[in-house]
């Protein structure tokens, strides 16, 4: 099944917004950069999206014109199949990505990225509804905690679960980096 990994919204606006925290940061980016290895040393293609929108200022990290729409710090350099820019939380929507994956004869999507509950979570869902199979690799996903409506903390680890619950069977097969590495391995 030909396979392509979405690295979604793994950009340096985020560094920028008040809610950033470097907690779980550094194991994202551990995650990440050993997913993107492994696709790249198995030919799997790489696909960035980068999250774009508002007007430029000094205020707005994802405009472009901010200087912080590029890869997040601590990233390894990849050579990207593809790059796509969405403004929407769905990466699918208003990108030509969809076209693209189809011409490319792409039938298994990895997910990985920047929201674990936003933007990778409705980009699963919508790749799900389309008709692709989708692994989403929790661990390679970062969020951050939340407050409720009534004002309690939602810890950034019980989003993740929560994701998590959501999706399994339904929209995605929950993976860690070392399923998807084995996955490439020869039967």
């Amino acid at each position: 099944m030909r396979t392509a990994l979405l690295l979604i919204d793994v950009q340096q606006s985020f560094r920028q917004r008040p809610h950033w925290s470097d907690d779980h940061a550094d194991a994202f980016l551990n995650h990440c950069n050993a997913l993107v290895t492994a696709c790249v040393a198995a030919r799997v293609p790489v696909v960035r999206i980068l999250h774009v929108e508002g007007d430029p200022g000094d205020d707005n990290p994802f405009a472009l014109g901010s200087g912080q729409v590029r890869a997040l710090d601590g990233l390894i350099d990849f050579p990207a199949a593809a790059e796509f820019r969405k403004s929407r939380h769905s990466a699918l929507v208003g990108t030509g990505l969809g076209v693209w994956l189809h011409q490319q004869g792409i039938q298994r999507l990895i997910v990985a990225g920047i929201r674990t509950e936003q933007c990778c979570e409705t980009t699963t869902r919508h790749a799900s509804d389309e008709g692709w199979t989708v692994d989403y690799v929790s661990e390679a996903t970062l969020t951050f905690d939340m407050q409720t409506l009534d004002g309690q903390r939602l810890a950034a680890k019980d989003i993740v679960k929560r994701t998590e619950a959501v999706l399994s069977g339904r929209f995605a097969r929950i993976c860690t980096v070392a399923d998807i590495q084995a996955s490439f391995m020869p039967a």
